[in-house]
């Protein structure tokens, strides 16, 4: 059966940030995705330089309304990153409720772009606490990327974590959580928080009752795609130079495959 997601996210014209890091994969893993660009900008941030235009809340208002007139709006999920302002995520707000009207089935995937630089460290050194108080606001999955949590492994890794509540058939509910760790990358990546969420959201769908899967699953691709990419950006280069932002930008037509079908290289372990 087809599965459509609305995935209102940021744009660029060269590389891949927001719906150019969502779209693709979600694609080649059999969903529609019909994007609305938050921004329209030349190129990510991190260049030195970047030019391009801002969706406003009205702006985002007209071209849903398009999309109702034509009731051409039913959903499976609604894909959300980075927002600029405060009335744009308000008018977000108002679309993901209408929808949800319209499907109460719908699944809202949002991420939050927190934690960024070590901002929300001591927020999430609280991990099972946090993501307990992340439930209690409603959603039913929530996963934390990456936190100063002790790895087992050692400080060249980042622990991440997963909580997924279930609801059984006498309508009680159980929770599973997994917890990974995940080798750091000495480089700053643009757009993998992006293909993160867009790929939680694709392999939570293929294996719904199944967090640890779809963690693996997720986190796999993840790797492929660093690795590809840090690999080209080092020979592109050369020896003993730091790659630039342009070197950096995600191989992702190149990870086709490994985004269809990831080698399972990140096990998750089930945690109490």
């Amino acid at each position: 059966m087809e599965c459509r997601v609305l995935s209102i996210q940021s744009h660029v014209v060269r590389g891949y940030v927001g719906n150019k890091s969502a779209s693709f994969p979600l694609q080649v893993l059999g969903f529609e995705v019909d994007s609305i660009n938050s921004v329209q900008f030349s190129n990510h941030t991190g260049y030195s330089h970047w030019k391009g235009q801002v969706l406003t809340a009205d702006e985002l208002h007209v071209l849903y309304e398009g999309i109702r007139l034509n009731n051409v709006h039913q959903y499976d999920y609604v894909l959300t990153g980075y927002t600029r302002d405060t009335s744009f995520l308000e008018m977000v707000v108002d679309i993901v409720q209408e929808l949800k009207r319209d499907n109460p089935n719908l699944v809202y995937v949002c991420d939050p772009v927190l934690g960024d630089h070590g901002s929300m460290v001591r927020f999430i050194q609280c991990g099972a606490f946090v993501m307990d108080l992340l439930h209690a606001m409603g959603p039913d999955t929530v996963v934390i990327t990456s936190s100063d949590l002790p790895a087992r492994l050692g400080d060249r890794f980042l622990v991440s974590l997963g909580s997924q509540r279930h609801v059984r058939p006498d309508g009680s509910r159980t929770t599973e959580r997994v917890r990974l760790e995940v080798p750091k990358v000495d480089a700053v990546f643009v757009g993998t928080g992006d293909l993160f969420a867009a790929m939680l959201l694709a392999w939570t769908h293929h294996y719904p009752n199944d967090l640890k899967m779809a963690c693996e699953k997720t986190f796999s691709v993840m790797h492929h795609v660093i690795q590809r990419t840090i690999s080209y950006a080092h020979e592109l280069a050369g020896p003993g130079r730091r790659p630039s932002p342009p070197q950096l930008e995600l191989r992702m037509v190149q990870s086709k495959a490994d985004i269809e079908d990831p080698a399972i290289v990140t096990e998750a372990t089930l945690i109490s």
